[in-house]
């Protein structure tokens, strides 16, 4: 695939990394930066383009994490980068609940005209991912007189204090940081590599425990919303099996419960479809965006069912930054290029290389129990050899041999066993496979 960049698309090492400038930066950012911040890896990036990092020594680093999800159209994309300097040019702001503008309200058209449903929606505009999920909580209760809200094990909905409370993993998300929203359930996740009961029969039997546990320990009555990930992200990337999303979707309907699908890291073309829920024609009531919007400026938004967005009182919704003129410039480009591009279908191709390279490797190397996701969001789960503990020492240092050889990917899961691959979808595939041949090295190096 071609990508309008001036950042060479091939790996290429100058010095070890960290190169001694980045060692440096990272010193200064020890004495500077909070230690509650980590980094994933070693080196400090001062240019980007299409799927390469070129950190402070000059190294070449292909990009398999894009911004966890983030710059699905390219590192530095050029529609986007055009459309922001064109903005940033004419305004930066004025809060869009003061002084409306333009590029908010065209952000939102686009959001509801290329959400799944041909059912009237309308959007608003936030900041992260986080704040998104509060406000479509904040909205469905409004909206259902309800309180009560369903979540899933291995969930990951954010950091915030509602959002802690939402999500399933404790370390680190969620340690010392109590005590949490209440009216927060949690239902048993379908994770299928894990299951212990007869997977032939794992969609029918975890809806009937999710509906199960719902009446007895709340009542559907009671509950204004079932939020889940489409595929779940942090959690491990951990693949509903087929017919759990629209039986979770007929559920609602059937009990006046909204439901909400947390696109925030399956958005924007990055499974193949625009939308994750699109690959078994589920249609939320509620979907919620970010991550890929915005080709790396801070933008979220959550749209649904206009009915339930105008359910809430004037000026109920809000915030300073929210819907920014300069992120919603770059949306604009975003979906720009994603349909200028093809990059639903390029998700799909991406996919297909990756799985053929991660399934090749799984039949040399025992510990990979398990490769799974769709399109440019796959992960393999690694084990002990002729068990299912989790292998945390294995993925550390898998991930920290490719990260010398210039190849940054990230980690996951519920037990820090996961590793997931994330690119640019413009990614080229001979940079996809000069990645899986250094995670090859990196296995065999074991």
């Amino acid at each position: 695939m071609t990508v309008l960049t001036s950042v060479p698309q091939q790996r290429l090492l100058v010095t070890e990394i960290p190169g001694p400038k980045s060692k440096a930066e990272i010193q200064r950012r020890s004495e500077e930066v909070s230690g509650g911040l980590g980094i994933a890896f070693p080196a400090v990036i001062v240019s980007t383009g299409g799927a390469i990092l070129v950190d402070l020594d000059g190294n070449q680093i292909i990009d398999m994490a894009a911004g966890i999800g983030v710059n699905n159209v390219g590192n530095s994309a050029q529609r986007v980068v055009d459309r922001v300097i064109e903005q940033v040019q004419a305004f930066s702001h004025t809060c869009f609940t003061v002084a409306p503008y333009q590029g908010y309200i065209d952000v939102c058209a686009k959001l509801n005209a290329h959400t799944p449903g041909t059912h009237k929606k309308k959007s608003v505009l936030v900041n992260s991912g986080a704040e998104a999920v509060e406000n479509a909580v904040k909205i469905a209760r409004n909206a259902t007189k309800r309180q009560a809200i369903v979540v899933f094990e291995h969930a990951y909905h954010g950091r915030t204090n509602l959002t802690m409370a939402l999500t399933a993993k404790n370390m680190p998300y969620k340690e010392g940081f109590g005590p949490f929203a209440n009216e927060i359930y949690r239902m048993p996740m379908p994770y299928e590599l894990r299951w212990l009961g007869d997977k032939a029969t794992i969609t029918a039997d975890a809806l009937e425990e999710v509906a199960h546990k719902i009446e007895k320990e709340i009542g559907a009555h009671n509950v204004a919303a079932i939020l889940i990930e489409p595929i779940q992200g942090e959690g491990g990337f951990i693949v509903p099996p087929k017919g759990f999303l629209p039986g979770l979707s007929k559920y609602c309907a059937e009990n006046g419960i909204i439901f909400i699908a947390d696109e925030v890291q399956t958005g924007f073309a990055r499974t193949g479809n625009m939308f994750a829920v699109e690959a078994e024609n589920v249609v939320p009531d509620m979907i919620i965006t970010a991550k890929g919007i915005a080709g790396g400026l801070p933008l979220a938004a959550v749209t649904g069912r206009a009915e339930i967005m105008d359910a809430v009182h004037v000026s109920g919704l809000g915030g300073t930054y929210g819907g920014n003129p300069v992120a919603c410039a770059a949306s604009l480009g975003v979906f720009e290029t994603i349909e200028e591009d093809g990059l639903v279908e390029r998700a799909r191709e991406v996919g297909k290389i990756l799985g053929h390279a991660l399934c090749e490797m799984a039949s040399k190397y025992p510990i990979i129990a398990e490769v799974r996701g769709r399109g440019a969001m796959m992960a393999i789960e690694l084990v002990k050899p002729g068990s299912l503990e989790p292998n945390t020492e294995a993925m550390t240092k898998v991930i920290n041999y490719c990260a010398k050889k210039g190849v940054l990917l990230l980690s996951a899961g519920t037990y820090s066993n996961v590793i997931r691959f994330l690119p640019p979808i413009v990614i080229s595939d001979e940079l996809l496979l000069d990645a899986m041949s250094v995670l090859d090295e990196a296995f065999a190096s074991l």
